[in-house]
């Protein structure tokens, strides 16, 4: 009998489950499935009735060596807003985070008013900043000209050479709250006894950096770091609502660029092939996220 009520309870923390695992199969294994079958089919808005027939990779090959090299330029792109975006998120959120975890009237306040650049909508962001980033009567334009750093307004959006650096400082400023407030809580979490053995022993500033606060919040810099590439990384509002992936393809990203061939150009099975190429990097930076996690739980 007893062993009859212990397989029950076995069964039963299944079904507890089984919610959780069909809505995973649903909506996330199902389009992830079928996106791969498009991507080996040849489906366009021509053969959308008869598109039966496998064609193996020949999407893949063809987007890889075109002559006008669209997704490789649109892989570059992207690597190149992540890397610069994390670098200046990071570095600028980390300088946040160690000024508000020192106690000083409206800290707490001030940290989170700049949590409001972080709420604010990505959509109501990419406008707010295209309209500042204008050549005619923009207010970066205003300042950089008011403060003599440049002769005449600098057309950020419109010029090939200029238009990513535009996006990359809209994603600067909606970024550095999201590094600030998990740093922070890091920092937070580090015993005040510790600094003040390191203060009894003559340690500076520097020294306190860089061998007690960075060793001891290494995992809330690692999931910063992982959690702030893959969000980066998928960017699609800010491109599409503030170049559409222009000039020239000069801001094309890997999100935008299927956007365009399945919903623009209506080649679907292309449109799924970036996606799959899209999907394929962040799915092996998420088993690098979930390997570091495993580290620092089998370290606690």
């Amino acid at each position: 009998m007893k062993k009859s009520r212990a397989e029950a309870g076995d069964w039963a923390k299944y079904l507890f489950v089984l919610p959780a695992l069909l809505f995973m199969l649903a909506f996330i294994g199902y389009p992830i499935i079928y996106n791969i079958i498009l991507s080996l089919r040849d489906v366009s808005v021509m053969t959308f009735q008869n598109a039966k027939e496998l064609v193996g990779l020949r999407n893949y090959v063809q987007l890889f060596t075109e002559s006008n090299g669209i997704l490789n330029l649109s892989i570059l792109n992207t690597f190149f807003y992540t890397a610069v975006c994390l670098i200046f998120q990071f570095s600028i959120g980390f300088a946040f985070a160690i000024f508000f975890a020192l106690r000083f009237r409206y800290a707490s306040f001030l940290r989170g008013l700049a949590m409001i650049a972080w709420m604010v909508p990505m959509t109501i962001t990419g406008l707010m900043f295209k309209y500042m980033l204008s050549p005619s009567g923009g207010l970066i334009n205003e300042i950089l000209m008011a403060l003599h750093l440049v002769k005449e307004p600098v057309e950020w959006l419109i010029n090939g050479k200029t238009a990513m650096w535009g996006i990359i400082i809209t994603n600067i400023w909606v970024g550095i709250p999201f590094n600030m407030i998990l740093l922070a809580t890091g920092i937070t979490t580090i015993p005040e006894s510790v600094y003040e053995s390191a203060n009894i022993d003559g340690a500076n500033f520097l020294q306190k950096f860089f061998c007690i606060t960075v060793p001891m919040i290494r995992p809330a810099i690692m999931s910063v770091l992982t959690l702030g590439f893959i969000y980066t990384f998928k960017v699609f509002d800010l491109v599409f609502i503030m170049t559409n992936g222009g000039p020239v393809n000069a801001t094309e990203v890997l999100s935008t660029l299927a956007y365009r061939m399945s919903f623009v150009e209506f080649n679907f099975s292309k449109g799924a092939t970036v996606s799959n190429v899209l999907f394929i990097i962040l799915f092996f930076v998420g088993l690098f996220y979930l390997r570091l996690i495993r580290q620092n739980e089998e370290v606690m």
